[in-house]
């Protein structure tokens, strides 16, 4: 697998253990000395990032991270680009029914080869804009 796959399977995989909760998983693709930040936040060590998973339990019901594309320069053990993803995150809405709060967003990243793995260093979250819209389940239910 080449660099730039690897990179963007990291990428996956950070969105991966978000939507399932997974701390494991972020801990196969942060780095200890990570800092996550963006709107209005800034969290640094790994530990302290874990702690995030645990707020997107409370705050919403589900969410479902793409990765659409990334431009990234490798330099050495070190990387450097940009990750264009969307990020969905469903939650009540003021009816009672549910809403998707859904973000345009592109990362920020670094990250540092650790051995055979690449991690994050940094992940800034720019979010371009918005958008908020009704949910209709289809017979699966919450995703």
């Amino acid at each position: 697998m080449s660099d730039l796959d690897t990179l963007r399977r990291t990428a996956e995989r950070y969105g991966l253990g978000a939507d399932r909760r997974d701390k494991a998983l972020w801990r196969e693709v942060l780095a200890d000395d990570v800092e996550i930040v963006g709107p209005g936040f800034a969290i640094s060590g790994l530990e302290a990032n874990l702690g995030s998973i645990d707020h997107l339990a409370h705050a919403f019901k589900a969410t479902r991270h793409v990765v659409h594309d990334m431009d990234v320069v490798v330099s050495g053990d070190t990387a450097q680009g940009e990750t264009r993803s969307t990020a969905e995150h469903r939650m009540a809405g003021p009816d009672g029914g549910d809403v998707l709060l859904v973000w345009a967003i592109r990362y920020q990243d670094q990250w540092r080869r650790e051995g055979d793995a690449w991690k994050f260093t940094r992940r800034e979250l720019v979010v371009d804009w918005e958008e908020v819209r009704p949910v209709h389940d289809v017979g699966g239910g919450s995703a």
